[in-house]
This record gives C-alpha cells, sequence and structure tokens, in this order.
C-alpha cells in the first residue's frame, strides 16, 4: 500500500547514567548483541534482525530517550522528505548527509511536534544475521515503540500529516476518553502507538521474538534473574500480539513480545476498543490487571532532551 514516507522501524537510542548496568542488562539479560563501542556509546543487535543495531546505549548525566530511527526506500526520499519537512517549519537537525553510525547510509534527524529526536535514513549496510533458531529466547527484531504525550491528538495528526502514518486501532475507557493511538507504516498493526501521558516519555520499546515457545522461556528467564515484571504475560486484543513488560536498570519500559498481527490492508477498519474490559488488555485473562502501577511505570520519567539533538 503506497504512500508510507518510512519503510520501517530501525532501533531506538537511549541515554542512561547507569550506562554500565544498562549495557549488562540488554546484553546478558535482555538478549542482544552488542557490535561496537564508540567511547561512552554503545550499539546493539537482534541475531535475527538486518539492522545494524536495535538499541543504542550512551552515557550520560541526564536519562532520555536520544532519538528513534527509522529507514525510508533510498537517498532520494531522505532528500524529499527533509526538503517538505522544511518547507512545512518542521525543525530539521541537521541538513541530509552521510551517517557516521554503524553501517554509514544517508540520512537527517529532525524534532518530532513534542520535541522528540527522530533519524530517516537509506543506503545503511545490511548487517549480517542469522535466523533465530527453535528454543532460543532471544529477541529476532525491534517490533515497535510507543511514546507518551500530553497532547496525543496533536501527535498523531503530525506523523498522519507528514509521514503518512495509519491508524489501525484505538483504545479507550469510558471515564478517561481515548488513550492510546495504534500506528502503521507498514502492514504490521503497528510500528509506533501513541499514549496519553502527563508528559513527554518513552512508553515502552518492544522486541519480537521467534514465536509463542521463545517467548515465554524468555519472560521465564527474565523472571527468574529477578528482572522486574511490570505485566503480564498476556495477549493484547489490539494487534493480538502477547506481551511481558519489564524494567530496566534505569526505569524504561521494555516489552517481548510474538505474533504482531500482519493486516489486509485493502479490507483493515480500526476498532475502538475499550480497555475497561479486562479481555482488550488481555485475551488470555494470565496478566496481572492493568492498575495504578502499571499505569504509573508506563508513564516513565520526564524526557530532559525536548528540542535538543542528541550530541551524537
Amino acid at each position: 500500500m503506497s504512500g508510507y514516507a518510512f519503510t520501517h522501524l530501525r532501533h531506538v537510542d537511549l541515554a542512561v547514567p547507569d550506562y554500565d548496568a544498562q549495557v549488562e542488562f540488554y546484553s546478558k539479560q535482555w538478549g542482544l548483541t552488542v557490535t561496537a563501542t564508540d567511547g561512552d556509546v554503545a550499539y546493539l543487535a537482534a541475531e535475527g534482525s538486518p539492522e545494524q543495531y536495535v538499541v543504542r546505549l550512551r552515557r550520560a548525566e541526564d536519562k532520555r530517550l536520544d532519538l528513534v530511527s527509522y529507514g525510508v526506500a533510498d537517498a532520494l526520499q531522505v532528500d524529499q522528505l527533509a526538503e517538505r519537512l522544511a518547507q512545512d517549519n518542521v525543525q530539521l537537525v541537521g541538513e541530509p548527509d552521510t551517517m557516521q553510525t554503524p553501517g554509514g547510509g544517508y540520512g537527517f534527524r529532525f524534532f518530532d511536534v513534542d520535541g522528540r529526536t527522530v533519524e530517516v535514513s537509506a543506503d545503511v549496510a545490511v548487517r549480517t544475521h542469522r535466523k533465530v533458531e527453535e528454543g532460543e529466547s532471544i529477541p529476532v527484531k525491534l517490533s515497535h515503540v510507543v511514546l507518551n504525550s500530553p497532547n496525543p491528538e496533536r501527535t498523531v495528526s503530525f506523523y498522519d500529516k507528514h509521514f503518512g502514518f495509519r491508524l489501525s486501532d484505538t483504545l479507550m475507557h469510558p471515564r478517561m476518553g481515548e488513550m492510546m493511538w495504534f500506528l502503521r507504516t507498514n502492514s504490521h498493526h503497528h510500528s509506533m502507538a501513541v499514549a496519553r501521558g502527563p508528559h513527554v516519555s518513552l512508553h515502552h520499546a518492544s522486541f519480537e521474538l521467534r514465536g509463542i515457545d521463545e517467548y515465554m522461556r524468555g519472560t521465564g528467564r527474565l523472571l527468574r534473574n529477578g528482572t522486574e515484571k511490570i505485566w503480564g504475560p498476556g495477549r493484547h486484543l489490539a494487534g493480538n500480539n502477547t506481551f511481558s513488560y519489564f524494567l530496566d536498570p534505569n526505569g524504561n519500559t521494555v516489552e517481548y513480545t510474538t505474533e504482531l498481527e500482519v493486516l489486509d490492508e485493502d479490507s483493515w477498519h480500526p476498532h475502538l476498543y475499550d480497555f475497561s474490559d479486562p479481555a482488550v488488555s488481555d485475551q488470555w485473562g494470565t496478566a496481572n490487571a492493568m492498575d495504578e502501577f502499571v499505569a504509573t511505570k508506563s508513564f516513565n520519567d520526564p524526557d530532559k532532551g525536548l528540542f535538543v539533538a542528541p550530541p551524537v
């Protein structure tokens, strides 16, 4: 289906004060592979993904979401997108140029309407990757990111207008109104979602495992290792994907998932789901309740990097 500016989600980059603990967590517990380091920056790949890395960690005094990165089709698309954004008064961090990160490529960064940094790129070298085998409870790829915004309607409108994201489903509550919008940039149910929150922050980053067995093995491994679980295991209705949410050492929520729905875009119509119905949040009924604890952890800390580009 045409009209998408982005082809797919590439990586999520985090700035963290507890850098060593974070590298240890994402490599030894979460199941990613450190593929490169550059001073106080570490790049971590998913074994099944052709992306050079799916998480970048940077040592910093303040915790922040450094950026979210998306792919586009080619260098021409990069230039055309940068030109359109500039004409629409979207603030660019810099003009399109050769990328200095692993895999190279051509791209640029800009600030979205909430002030978070977004990177787009093309022609990044494909990483040598492998098939994740049966029973391996490690991420195959980065599945999606969810972003908190105090004005989510504006945020959703921004990504629709400038990049052609399409609405797959919406979550609502009888007392609170519409609360989460699931947006896609390809046929997968969502590459991004926007949640109503008290401040701009990362809600969570989600990583796809090979299948149900690997997802449950990974969930169990983290529980045995004492990683703090927030919510799950269960299966959402929107997206029909499994979920187990945990906290990394810096308080960011990260998710193991699998079986995210792939849509027939010619026939799909968005749903408005009422998540006061427990079966909307968890079809299986196996997860702990979606309560104040889960919601508060998902709000995360206010992002201290808005409209300030990361130094690398």
